[in-house]
């Protein structure tokens, strides 16, 4: 007995074999591999491990060469030792406080007028000053250390020198506010755009609900811009504990224990940039474990800030 086929039988296994084609045709496509996709993904990859690989190279070459002057005077002699007179004592105590003072000092001084200036742009000038301090602020971070140094030696000391009457100028206090001027448009830069990334909507519904402009800024904007601006502070720290050049020409560098911030003193940085240009043995050793000092005091120190920063985000 024979079976006749119809003319919608054939359709529908003509669709049903489409459809498998199709199917067949799709899986091959999301086979496909998305070169390009790859490609960035590498890059990032391969940029991401190149900073690490940085670090680590870094650390390694400051620790093998600081290994001799730690076996020679001890960790402890040179942390705490108060005396440095290569080629006998290395202590780097004098250097760590005054890099602690002046970096301090320079926060008390940029931070809050940093944060001020940034509410200012963000909220509260109009839009063509904004416009104005804008291009201004991210002009200083284009000037060359050595001007601040320049300036701080032609203005600041002198200055310095005529109103507390002292013999020299070049104290800590000149240093803290070269370096409060120096991280200014660090704060101001990264405060200003974290300010900016809060919502409209947060502003929108204190105002609706009765609030000053100046109570929403500081009550809600700041608030929720604070990983931004602890960001900004925590960069800021990072750039006047690495100052060198403006340090050397404004501080004095006496290698001695200050006793106020109207008196000389040396940083850690500007201990490595005076003596390595003609230091040699334990002598070279010694410096780069004032390096090996500071890579570590500037990494518990972001680490602490870090740590706030996320406990308080909670």
């Amino acid at each position: 007995m024979t079976i006749a086929t119809t003319d919608s039988d054939k359709f529908m296994n003509d669709s049903s074999a489409q459809s498998s084609v199709s199917s067949v045709r799709k899986l091959r496509v999301g086979k496909r591999i998305d070169w390009k996709e790859r490609i960035f993904h590498g890059l990032f990859l391969t940029s991401a491990t190149i900073g690490i690989v940085s670090l680590f190279i870094i650390a390694y070459f400051i620790v093998k060469e600081s290994i001799p002057a730690f076996e020679e005077a001890g960790v402890l002699g040179i942390v705490l030792g108060e005396d440095w007179l290569p080629p006998a004592l290395y202590g780097v105590a004098t250097m760590i406080v005054a890099s602690v003072v002046s970096t301090f000092g320079a926060v008390l001084i940029g931070v809050p007028i940093g944060i001020l200036t940034a509410i200012f742009i963000a909220e509260i000038a109009p839009k063509r000053l904004a416009n104005i301090i804008r291009p201004a602020v991210e002009l200083l971070a284009g000037i060359p250390s050595v001007v601040y140094g320049f300036f701080g030696l032609i203005i600041i000391v002198p200055l310095i020198q005529q109103i507390f009457d002292v013999p020299a100028g070049n104290t800590i206090l000149a240093g803290m506010i070269v370096l409060g001027v120096m991280i200014l448009p660090t704060v101001i830069t990264v405060s200003e755009t974290s300010i900016r990334a809060v919502p409209a909507a947060y502003k929108e519904g204190s105002l609706a609900l009765g609030a000053s402009n100046i109570f929403t800024i500081f009550k809600l904007l700041v608030p929720a811009a604070r990983s931004g601006i602890m960001t900004a502070v925590i960069l800021g720290i990072g750039r006047a504990l690495g100052e060198t050049m403006a340090i050397i020409m404004v501080m004095g560098n006496a290698p001695a224990m200050p006793q106020g911030i109207l008196d000389s003193a040396r940083t850690l940085t500007a201990n490595i940039a005076i003596e390595m240009s003609y230091a040699s043995g334990i002598h070279a050793n010694a410096l780069y474990a004032t390096g090996v000092v500071l890579l570590v005091f500037i990494m518990m120190l972001n680490a602490a800030l870090l740590y706030l920063n996320r406990e308080k985000a909670k």
